[in-house]
């Protein structure tokens, strides 16, 4: 495209409310023990993670699919903003020729019935590396909100 903007379907965003405030929802996203229990798709497992919050800071997490061998995403806090944005990049140490560095982008705001999570990620190479990160952080908060309840 022109102007080397991304084509369309490279980037998604979600909303999810969750029934607490800001400060609690942050907080847990941030919680290294607590993250095992919720990141990723259902049926994968979070291990060997490395990451302290920080801006600057480097994160890498081993992932374990239901089949299959480990793999590992690694990445830089770029805002760590407590508790109304967080933003990382987000790549694979063993990527699909597809993969691409991506940047997730969260916000937090207060809504009526809690707090309103938006979740921005992207440009990926292909709408298809697009909608699977879209169905992983969809079932990742999903899996949030259980952990939490």
């Amino acid at each position: 495209m022109a102007g080397g903007e991304p084509q369309p379907g490279t980037r998604f965003r979600l909303e999810k409310i969750f029934s607490m405030q800001p400060e609690r929802l942050f907080a847990a996203l941030v919680d290294a023990d607590l993250l095992p229990r919720w990141f990723g798709p259902v049926g994968f497992t979070a291990l060997g993670l490395q990451f302290d919050a920080v801006e600057g800071a480097t994160y890498r997490l081993a992932i374990q699919p239901p089949e299959g061998d480990a793999f590992h995403i690694r990445g830089t806090f770029r805002t760590v903003e407590a508790p109304r944005q967080l933003a990382f990049t987000f790549a694979y140490e063993e990527p699909d020729p597809d993969d691409q560095e991506t940047l997730v982008a969260m916000t937090f705001e207060s809504a009526e019935r809690g707090t309103r999570v938006v979740v921005e990620q992207g440009p990926f190479k292909t709408p298809a590396r697009c909608a699977l990160h879209t169905d992983g952080w969809t079932d990742s908060l999903e899996r949030l909100e259980q952990a939490l309840a």
